[in-house]
C-alpha cells in the first residue's frame, strides 16, 4: 500500500558558471551540511544542546542514515522544469515524445526519484497524474502495460537492483527510470533516464528516452540512438554544476564516515575534494551552523540561490516512514530555470 509523507525540497539554483572546483565544492558543502544537521531527530539535537550548538564532530558521531536524511535529486530539477513549462526544456521533450509516438499535448512529468540507501519513491504529481488507465509505452508490439499496476514492483526491483523482479519482461528495466514523461491528456508515459554524462546512458527494457546535457561540439538534436534503443534528448543545462553537487556530497559523507577527520585518500582521492575536507577538519570543534556560515567566505560567491518548498512523497512498496529522506537538495543548473 502507498502512503503519503512530506519532504522538504531545497532547490539550489545556479546563478553563475562554476569558476574553480575548490570554491564551487565549498559553496555546495554548506547546504548539504545544513540538510544533514537538520535531519537529526529533535530529541537527539536537544540532548546535544540544540541544533545551533552541535559541533561538527558530534554531528558526525550522531548522524544515522536511517534517522531521516538528506539526499540529492538532480532529477527533480528536470521534472520541475517540465512541470513549469520551461521553454528550453518543453520544446525538446515535445520532440522526444513525438519520436516515441506519444499522443496528446498536455506535457507532464512523474518523478520516480529520491533514491537513498536503496529506497525510491514517487514525488508530488504522481498522486494526481497516475490513473488506473495510465500506460507505459514500450515501443514494442503488444498491449502497453498499466503503469500504476507495476509501480510497487518497480520500487522493489530498484531496491534489489533487478534481482527476482516481478516486472513483466517487456518492462523489466523500468526500475532504472528517473522520470516518466508523457502527455496527461492521453495518459501515456515513457520511462526516462536522466544523466549528467551521456556515456552513462544504458539501454533497458521499459526505458525510451535519455535526457542529457547539451555538449559543445556535439549535435543538440533530439534523435534516436539505435544502438542503445533510446531517444536522446539533449537539454541545455550545465552538467559541470550538477557534477559539483555529487563531489560535495562525497566530501560530506566521507568526512562523516571518518569521524569528522580528513578521510583516507582512497575514500576521497580528488585533490579539490580533499582540500574542502581539510576546511571541515580544521573546524570540527565548532558548531556546525557556524562552520556553514564560515564556509560562505571561502566559497565561490553568487554560485547558488536557495529556494525551499514542500512536496508530497508517495511511498510505494512497503518502505517504513522512519527510513525516508526528510529533505532533498535539487541542483537546478542554468538552462533549467528562467
Amino acid at each position: 500500500m502507498a502512503t503519503l509523507q512530506v519532504v522538504e525540497i531545497r532547490e539550489e539554483h545556479q546563478l553563475n558558471p562554476v569558476a574553480d572546483e575548490v570554491s564551487a565544492i565549498t559553496a555546495v558543502v554548506g547546504p548539504i551540511l545544513h540538510g544533514v544537521l537538520y535531519s537529526l531527530k529533535r530529541e537527539v539535537a536537544d540532548a546535544l544542546g540544540g541544533y545551533e550548538k552541535i559541533p561538527l564532530y558530534l554531528l558526525a558521531r550522531n548522524h544515522r542514515p536511517g534517522d531521516g536524511d538528506a539526499g540529492i535529486c538532480f532529477e527533480y530539477a528536470v521534472h520541475d522544469a517540465v512541470q513549469r513549462g520551461e521553454p528550453s526544456v518543453q520544446e525538446r521533450v515535445e520532440d522526444a515524445l513525438k519520436l516515441c509516438k506519444i499522443p496528446g499535448s498536455h506535457q507532464s512529468s512523474i518523478l520516480f526519484g529520491v533514491e537513498k540507501s536503496g529506497k525510491q519513491s514517487l514525488i508530488d504529481t504522481a498522486a494526481d497524474l497516475l490513473t488506473s488507465e495510465s500506460r507505459v509505452m514500450t515501443g514494442r508490439v503488444g498491449h502497453p502495460p498499466l503503469l500504476k499496476r507495476h509501480i510497487a514492483a518497480a520500487t522493489t526491483a530498484f531496491r534489489t537492483r533487478g534481482k527476482a523482479s516481478r516486472l513483466p519482461q517487456s518492462i523489466d528495466g523500468l526500475w532504472k527510470a528517473d522520470l516518466f514523461l508523457g502527455n496527461s491528456d492521453s495518459d501515456k508515459w515513457v520511462g526516462t533516464s536522466v544523466k549528467i554524462n551521456q556515456i552513462d546512458l544504458a539501454p533497458a527494457r521499459g526505458l525510451r528516452v535519455g535526457l542529457v546535457p547539451t555538449s559543445q561540439g556535439r549535435s543538440d538534436a533530439v534523435r534516436k540512438d539505435d544502438r542503445k534503443g533510446l531517444i536522446i534528448c539533449p537539454v541545455p543545462y550545465d552538467g559541470a554544476f550538477v557534477e559539483i553537487f555529487y563531489m560535495a556530497w562525497e566530501v560530506v559523507t566521507a568526512f562523516i564516515h571518518a569521524d569528522a577527520k580528513l578521510p583516507k585518500e582512497v575514500d576521497l582521492p580528488r585533490p579539490a575534494a580533499r582540500q574542502v575536507a581539510r576546511y571541515l577538519e580544521d573546524r570540527r570543534g565548532f558548531p556546525a551552523v557556524d562552520v556553514i556560515e564560515a564556509l560562505k567566505r571561502l566559497a565561490q560567491p553568487e554560485l547558488l540561490k536557495t529556494e525551499t518548498s514542500a512536496a508530497g512523497l508517495i511511498v510505494a512498496g512497503g518502505v517504513k516512514a522512519d527510513q525516508m529522506v526528510t529533505s532533498v537538495l535539487a541542483p537546478t543548473p542554468i538552462g533549467l530555470t528562467s
